[in-house]
C-alpha cells in the first residue's frame, strides 16, 4: 500500500473521495483541492484510467517534519532519487506552498532540482537534463507549516484533458468539473439531459461517455507512471483491455433509444466545435446539437422528464448585469412554459442573477471554475414553481421599490421640461435616495446607470444586491429594452486612469442640447463625452461668444467650443492633451457643419501651451480635472492647489475687457479669493446660476466662477 494525493478543483473534493472509495482506495484526508488516500499500484492505475473527477494523481515519496530553519536542499538530498528515475531521463520540478526560508515557489523548485541533480552527479558523474514542458519524470514539493511533502507525478498532464476537445466556447468548463456538476445534479445514465447553453458541448459529452461506460483515460497517449522504474506493464495492459471490453458500443444505445442528449446554443461556431468534439469522443450519434435561443424555447426535447444542466453566461463585470438579468428571466419563463417536472441545475459566479429566475432553489453547492468562485444551484420545476408570475421585477429588498417610484416621479417631472428646453439627454436620478447610490442619465432612448463607489461601511454584498434591484427596475420604469441600458461602476480616478476605457465597442450616438449636436459614446469609457451638469455653462458661452476670440482649455471633447462657434465666435481655440478627445472634438465640429481656419485644435499640456502661446483672447473657458499625474505632464496637477497659479497665467492672454469662466467638479473646492483679489481679479460665483434643472437635487455637483480684471 502506497500513499497518493489526488488533486482536483475546489468543491469537488468530497465527490472525488467517494469515487476513490468506489475503486477500493482508502481515503486518509480530504482538504481543499486534495484527497489523500492509500492504495496499491493496481488501484492507482485504475484511478488514473477511470477517474472523472481528479485532475492529477501524485504518489507520495516522503513527508519530512520541518522547522522554520529547514532547507529543502538538505532534506531532499537524503532521498534516493535513483530509485525514482534514471540519469538518462529528463525531469521537471514544482514547488507549492510557503516556508519562512523560501522567498517564492520558483526558488523552492530550484533548490529541489539542485538536490536531485547534485545527487546523480556525485553517484554517476552525470546529471539528468531538465525539461519543463514534457519531462519524463516530474517531482513536486509541497510545503506546509510542519512538513515538506515530496511527491512524484503519477498520472502526468491534467486528467481533465480527455483528448476529445480541441475547440471550446467563450466560457470553457473543464471536463472534470462538468462530471462533478452531473453528479451533483442527480443525473444518472438513462435520464434525458438537456443543455440549452451548451457551448462546446462538454457537459453533454461527459454524460454520453458515462452512459457508454467509457474510461476517460483510454484516449490518452501515455501516463507518467509508465516511465517510472518498477512499472507493472502487464497489470496496466490488463486494466486497459478490461476497460475496452466494458465499453458499450454507441449503436447499442442509439438503436435501443434508451438515452438521448440535447444541446443548443446561439453561437454557430461553438456548435460546430461541439459536434467536432462529440465525434472525437465517439458519442456524436448520441447527442443532438442544434441552434436554439434559451430565452425562446419552442418545444420540449422529449416527452419524458429529465434534467437540465447548464453553464449560462454570468459575466465577470458588474456592467454585464443589464443584459444578463433579462436573459435569466426570459430563460426561466421558457422553462416554466415547457419543462414542468424537470430539474434545472445552473452554475454561475454571480448567484444574484438567479433571483431573476423567480424559482425556489432546492440545493446549492460551491465550486470553483478556474479563478471564479461559483455556485451550482438546483431547482425542481414543480407545478407550484412554474406558476410564479414573471411580470414584476424580482427584488432583493422590498424597499428597493422606493427607487423605482422616485425614478418614475423624476421622469414625469423632467420629460416636459427637457422637451421645452430642446434637450434629449439629461439626468433622471442622482443618488436621490442615499442607499441607492447611482446616477441614471437619459440619452435619447438609451440610459447610462453609473454606480458610485460605495462607502467602506456598506457591506459589499448588500451594495451589489441593491444595484441588482436598481438595474432590474430601470428598463421597466423607463419603458426601454434592457439592451438600451448601460451599467458602469464609477470609482475615484487619478491621473491617466481618469477616463479609463472599458469595452471599445466603438458605438457613437448623436444627441443635442440648445441647438448643438454632439457625438456621445455610452459604452467605451466611464464618461460619455458630454458632461451634462455643464449644460448651462456651455449655453452661457454660446450667448457670450459673438465676434469674440474664444479659448477652451482642458477641452475634453470640445463641447464648449462647439457652443462658442455656434454663438458666432470670431475664432475658437481648443486645447487638450489627448489626441483621442481632440479628434472627438473635430468630429463634433463636423457634426454641426463647422469648419474653417478660425477653428484651431491644439494637442498639448494646457499649462505648457499657456507658457509659450502669445495670442490674446476675449473669452476663456477653463474646466480642469480635479487631479492628474499623466506621464505627458511635467508635474502633477491638483485643482485646489494649483488653480491660482493657472488663473494668473491667463492674465497675459486676456484682451482688454476679456472674461474667464472657471469651473471644476471637485467636491468641497474653495476658491482662493484672497490670493486672486491680490493679483487683481474680480470674482463672481455663478455656481447656482449654472446648475441645470436636472441637477438641482445635487447642488454640489460643480462650482463655476466668472473672473474679470479692471
Amino acid at each position: 500500500m502506497l500513499e497518493f494525493w489526488a488533486l482536483t478543483s475546489k468543491g469537488v473534493e468530497e465527490l472525488l473521495a467517494d469515487e476513490i472509495r468506489s475503486y477500493q482506495g482508502e481515503v486518509l484526508k480530504v482538504s481543499m483541492g486534495v484527497v489523500r488516500f492509500k492504495a496499491d499500484v493496481k488501484t492507482a492505475y485504475t484511478l488514473c484510467l477511470w477517474s472523472r473527477l481528479a485532475t492529477r494523481i501524485m504518489r507520495l515519496i516522503q513527508s519530512e517534519p520541518v522547522t522554520a530553519e529547514s532547507d529543502i536542499y538538505q532534506i531532499a538530498s537524503k532521498i534516493d532519487w535513483g530509485q525514482l528515475m534514471s540519469v538518462r531521463q529528463t525531469l521537471a520540478v514544482d514547488c507549492v506552498g510557503k516556508h519562512p526560508k523560501i522567498d517564492n515557489t520558483q526558488f523552492g523548485g530550484m533548490r529541489l532540482k539542485d538536490a536531485i541533480v547534485d545527487q546523480f552527479r556525485e553517484e554517476t558523474g552525470q546529471r539528468p537534463d531538465v525539461d519543463r514542458l514534457t519531462p519524463d519524470v516530474r517531482f513536486q514539493v509541497r510545503l506546509d507549516k510542519l512538513h515538506f511533502h515530496f511527491l512524484l507525478d503519477f498520472s502526468g498532464p491534467s486528467l481533465h484533458q480527455r483528448g476529445y476537445r480541441s475547440g471550446q466556447g467563450d466560457a470553457p468548463l473543464k471536463e472534470h468539473l462538468a462530471a462533478a456538476l452531473l453528479k451533483r445534479s442527480g443525473w444518472v445514465p438513462g435520464t434525458p439531459l438537456f443543455d440549452p447553453f451548451c457551448g462546446s458541448g462538454t457537459i453533454l459529452i461527459e454524460a454520453a461517455q458515462q452512459s457508454l461506460n467509457m474510461a476517460p483515460g483510454l484516449a490518452r497517449e501515455s501516463f507518467a507512471f509508465e516511465r517510472t522504474p518498477g512499472h507493472r506493464a502487464a497489470v496496466w495492459q490488463q486494466l486497459v483491455a478490461e476497460a475496452k471490453a466494458a465499453q458499450i458500443a454507441p449503436d447499442q444505445l442509439a438503436l435501443g433509444n434508451t438515452i438521448q442528449f440535447w444541446g443548443s446554443d446561439t453561437d454557430e461556431r461553438s456548435l460546430s466545435k461541439a459536434r467536432q468534439n462529440a465525434a472525437r469522443a465517439g458519442v456524436a450519434n448520441l447527442i443532438n446539437f442544434d441552434y436554439g435561443d434559451a430565452t425562446a424555447l419552442k418545444h420540449k426535447v422529449c416527452d419524458a422528464n429529465g434534467i437540465i444542466v447548464t453553464n449560462p453566461p454570468y459575466g465577470e463585470r458588474l456592467g454585464d448585469l443589464p443584459s444578463l438579468i433579462p436573459l435569466y428571466s426570459k430563460f426561466a419563463l421558457s422553462l416554466k412554459q415547457l419543462y414542468q417536472g424537470w430539474r434545472l441545475a445552473i452554475i454561475t459566479s454571480n448567484s444574484d442573477l438567479l433571483r431573476a429566475l423567480r424559482l425556489s432553489k432546492s440545493k446549492a453547492y460551491k465550486f470553483s471554475n478556474g479563478p471564479l468562485d461559483c455556485e451550482f444551484t438546483l431547482f425542481d420545476l414543480t407545478e407550484k414553481q412554474v406558476q410564479v408570475s414573471n411580470n414584476a421585477p424580482s427584488l432583493f429588498f422590498s424597499e428597493s421599490s422606493s427607487f423605482g417610484n422616485r425614478l418614475a416621479k423624476n421622469l414625469k417631472q423632467l420629460q416636459k421640461w427637457a422637451k421645452r428646453e430642446g434637450l434629449n439627454c439629461y439626468r433622471l436620478y442622482d443618488a436621490d435616495i442615499p442607499e441607492y447610490n447611482v446616477a441614471v442619465d437619459w440619452y435619447d432612448g438609451e440610459v447610462v446607470v453609473h454606480e458610485y463607489a460605495a462607502p467602506a461601511t456598506v457591506d459589499e454584498h448588500v451594495s451589489q444586491k441593491r444595484l441588482f434591484d436598481v438595474v432590474n427596475q430601470v428598463p421597466t420604469v423607463l419603458g426601454i429594452n434592457p439592451d438600451k441600458m448601460i451599467l458602469k461602476v464609477r470609482e475615484k480616478q487619478k491621473g491617466t486612469n481618469q477616463y479609463q476605457a472599458l469595452a471599445k465597442a466603438g458605438q457613437y450616438k448623436e444627441v443635442s442640447e440648445y441647438g448643438a449636436k454632439f457625438w456621445v459614446n455610452l459604452r467605451d469609457y466611464l464618461d460619455t463625452g458630454l458632461f451634462l451638469d455643464h449644460r448651462i455653462t456651455r449655453h452661457l458661452i454660446q450667448q457670450q461668444a459673438k465676434d469674440k476670440r474664444v479659448l477652451n482649455l482642458f477641452a475634453y471633447t470640445g463641447t464648449a467650443s462647439v457652443h462658442a462657434a455656434l454663438g458666432g465666435a470670431q475664432s475658437v481655440t481648443t486645447v487638450d492633451m489627448s489626441n483621442t478627445y481632440l479628434d472627438w472634438a473635430k468630429r463634433n465640429f463636423m457634426l454641426n457643419g463647422l469648419n474653417g481656419k478660425q477653428y484651431q485644435f491644439e494637442q498639448a499640456d494646457c499649462l505648457q501651451w499657456l507658457a509659450r502661446n502669445r495670442n490674446l483672447f476675449d473669452l476663456i473657458f477653463v474646466d480642469p480635472p480635479t487631479f492628474s499625474n499623466s506621464k505627458r505632464m511635467e508635474d502633477s496637477w491638483d485643482v485646489q492647489r494649483d488653480h491660482v497659479n493657472m488663473l494668473n497665467m491667463l492674465i497675459g492672454k486676456m484682451a482688454p475687457g476679456a472674461k474667464v469662466i472657471f469651473s471644476n467638479n471637485k467636491r468641497r473646492f474653495k476658491i482662493d479669493s484672497a490670493a486672486l483679489i491680490e493679483a487683481g481679479w474680480q470674482i463672481k460665483d455663478i455656481s447656482a446660476a449654472t446648475l441645470p434643472e436636472d441637477f438641482k437635487r445635487n447642488p454640489n455637483i460643480h462650482v463655476c466662477f466668472e473672473l474679470t480684471r479692471p
